[in-house]
């Protein structure tokens, strides 16, 4: 007895002095971080919910059934299982110890032996899993391609021998008389049968070697979480608890303070990440809590059509460097001068960088809220701001914004040209916007300049129009409002553009605005304000759900056939907008809704966020022939969408395949329209004066 108290006390000072000591060393080195912004530690009601859904019930590990409910199980069982730890210390001082109060009761010894066995099985599945989906099979299509999975197979062994020693030491305990538990703790009593022929000496040098096998295991796991990619096991529930809520999608977490008027002429000026230090302390965070599961992989449109970007991959490379720069990030010496290579391209490949889309989701599907866009966006503005390093086609994109107020550099001369198409007037707004009219329309850059997406601009005025909706535009005071140069990773235009927009919007009075395109909606509504552009911003798809539901507009029977929905990134991922567009094309009598297998928050990018719309696509499949291939698989006679952007990336891939003659996308006011030619009955198409309801979770700022 003394000797067994003295080994398991022995390995359990020395694991812990060696794991303590990392722990140490990693709290220093994350906060040695840059502050975060937003402040992480507000809404706590919500952080709470969060560490509870998240953490506490798996929500998002459970959108992968299997996977997720092995994982639960795996998770479920050390939080019982602690139960056992408890035991096994008391143990080393008394050999029939048991919990007070609780230690003896036939729930307890039941959930003791059920998590244990539950674990055992999660692990036959993980193991199935990796074997399966194993990168020396799928290559790149394996979510596990770039993972350290020598460390994975190591951490299924350890918990596998933490799962037999305890049941072994457990069973030993029922043959010499030191268990505490009835036949209600099943697994151990059924294991004792096995080894009862052994006798009661035996049994008992069992015990003693399974239960110190116990303690060296648990605690040497301990040690190798501290220092392998499993630091997510105690870095996850921190991670969650301190990420953006409700997630960090839509707005960008920072916007920086571009004046340069509190600069002093010694300070050094940086703007977004060029080295791992310039990075906020939560960004740290997200490096060192990756679990390397490849869920963002699977997921990533750059990743799926060949390009180098794989966001685990990047938050990998970015954790290593950090690991590297541990002593220069810790003690700061960037403010004393010290040459440091930037992440990119020392680190991360430039087209890594340029790949993304932003499509956001590499953030839906992270299990433990690691917030990707951010992080690639702060390298993006190192890049655009002070290194001038950027794709040379963005060159043109971002002169024409600074200089004509558009991507395409046609002018504002031009903004009002898709009216003329219309047989009522639409009033351009020069002054104060008038008592009369409720909604500013914001058409945007595309719908007032591209060909074909100005038809569903004029569509969608067309349907305002017929609902007595009162509208007026901006025109030619209406400006680009910033999003592709912000996405590209150029700051300062884009506060220039949104301060701009501001003005004249404050200037005209304008209280309410209708967007179509998803990414002027994102800027308006959640990104503005922190600008201090406060306006109630509405998507016209829900606009136009709203209508048809309120009887203000009534689809009718002109279009007859099946559509398919492709959710734009902007307005589904990034703005929780699902439900309102799937309505509209429901209430159309004669459409028949096929789905895509990709679709709602699991949605595949058209391949135009991110500023790519302006983007040379040169390496691996065009992201919108992959998507649109999809849509033609689903025999579809319409695609229809409800982004500018994506109508025409999706409409270039359409005729790409040479299949324009069969297969039509359409605006979601088109196809509305379309219906309404031939009505089924009388609408009412009387003036409205009910405010429209927004969704359940408003796409303003969250």
């Amino acid at each position: 007895m003394p000797l067994r108290l003295a080994l398991g006390l022995g390995i359990t000072v020395v694991m812990l002095a060696i794991a303590g000591r990392r722990f140490y060393w990693l709290f220093r080195l994350i906060a040695a971080g840059q502050p975060a912004v937003p402040s992480r530690f507000k809404d706590v009601p919500k952080r709470i919910k969060a560490e509870l859904v998240e953490v506490g019930g798996q929500k998002k590990l459970l959108q992968w059934t299997v996977p997720g409910l092995a994982h639960a199980f795996t998770f479920w069982g050390f939080t019982i299982l602690f139960l056992t730890i408890i035991e096994a210390f008391g143990c080393l001082f008394q050999r029939d110890f048991h919990i007070p109060l609780i230690g003896q009761t036939a729930v307890i010894g039941f959930l003791e032996d059920f998590f244990a066995v539950a674990v055992i099985i999660s692990l036959l599945v993980f193991v199935a899993i990796r074997v399966k989906h194993s990168p020396k099979r799928e290559n790149r299509r394996s979510r596990f391609f770039g993972s350290h999975t020598g460390a994975a197979w190591l951490v299924l062994l350890l918990i596998f021998g933490v799962m037999v020693s305890l049941l072994l030491y457990r069973a030993a305990q029922v043959n010499t008389g030191n268990f505490p538990f009835g036949w209600w703790a099943f697994a151990s009593h059924g294991l004792a049968n096995v080894l009862k022929p052994l006798g009661e000496g035996v049994n008992s040098v069992i015990e003693t070697v399974a239960l110190l096998a116990n303690i060296a295991i648990i605690t040497g796991f301990l040690v190798f979480v501290s220092y392998s990619k499993h630091l997510h096991i105690f870095m996850a529930p921190i991670n969650v608890a301190t990420s953006r809520r409700p997630r960090a999608l839509g707005a960008l977490a920072s916007t920086p303070d571009m004046s340069m008027e509190d600069v002093g002429e010694e300070d050094e000026v940086v703007f977004g990440a060029g080295r791992i230090e310039d990075f906020s302390w939560k960004q740290l965070l997200d490096m060192a809590t990756c679990t390397e599961c490849g869920r963002c992989q699977s997921q990533c449109p750059a990743w799926n059509t060949g390009k180098p970007l794989s966001p685990k991959l990047l938050i990998m490379e970015l954790r290593d460097n950090l690991f590297s720069s541990a002593d220069r990030v810790m003690t700061k010496n960037r403010a004393a001068g010290v040459e440091v290579e930037t992440l990119v391209p020392s680190v991360i490949d430039p087209d890594v960088l340029w790949s993304c889309t932003t499509c956001g989701a590499c953030v839906e599907q992270c299990p433990v809220d690691i917030e990707h866009i951010d992080t690639i966006i702060d390298m993006r503005r190192y890049e655009v701001l002070m290194e001038s390093r950027f794709p040379s086609e963005a060159g043109l994109m971002l002169r024409n914004v600074e200089n004509q107020g558009d991507p395409w550099g046609l002018g504002a001369s031009k903004r009002t040209e898709w009216i003329n198409g219309l047989d009522f007037e639409v009033p351009v707004i020069s002054g104060t916007i008038p008592d009369d009219v409720e909604y500013l329309y914001w058409v945007g850059c595309a719908g007032a300049l591209d060909e074909r997406a100005r038809k569903g601009a004029q569509a969608t005025a067309r349907m305002l129009h017929r609902a007595g909706v009162t509208f007026g535009i901006l025109g030619p005071k209406e400006s680009c409002t910033g999003d592709p140069v912000r996405r590209l990773g150029n700051e300062y235009l884009y506060q220039e553009q949104a301060r701009m927009n501001i003005e004249t919007m404050e200037n005209a009075g304008v209280k309410k605005v209708i967007a179509t395109c998803p990414h002027c909606f994102n800027s308006l509504a959640n990104e503005y304000p922190s600008l201090g552009g406060d306006f109630e911003v509405i998507h016209h798809s829900q606009l136009l759900d709203h209508l048809v539901q309120a009887g203000k507009l009534t689809p009718g029977g002109g279009y007859k056939g099946t559509v398919t929905y492709h959710d734009p990134c902007y307005l589904g991922r990034h703005n929780r907008v699902f439900d309102e567009p799937r309505s509209v094309i429901d209430s159309i009598p004669g459409a028949t809704q096929v789905e895509m297998g990709r679709c709602r928050e699991k949605g595949f990018c058209c391949g135009a966020g991110g500023a790519r719309m302006w983007l040379e696509e040169n390496i691996g499949k065009r992201v919108n022939m992959e998507r649109t291939e999809e849509a033609l698989g689903t025999g579809a006679d319409v695609v229809s969408t409800a982004c500018p952007y994506c109508m025409i990336m999706l409409d270039d891939a359409v005729r790409a395949n040479a299949k324009e003659d069969d297969v039509r996308v359409l605006d979601l006011s088109q196809l509305l329209e379309e219906s309404m030619n031939e009505p089924v009955s009388v609408g009412a198409p009387a003036p409205t004066t009910e405010q429209p309801a927004l969704s359940e979770d408003p796409p303003a700022a969250e």
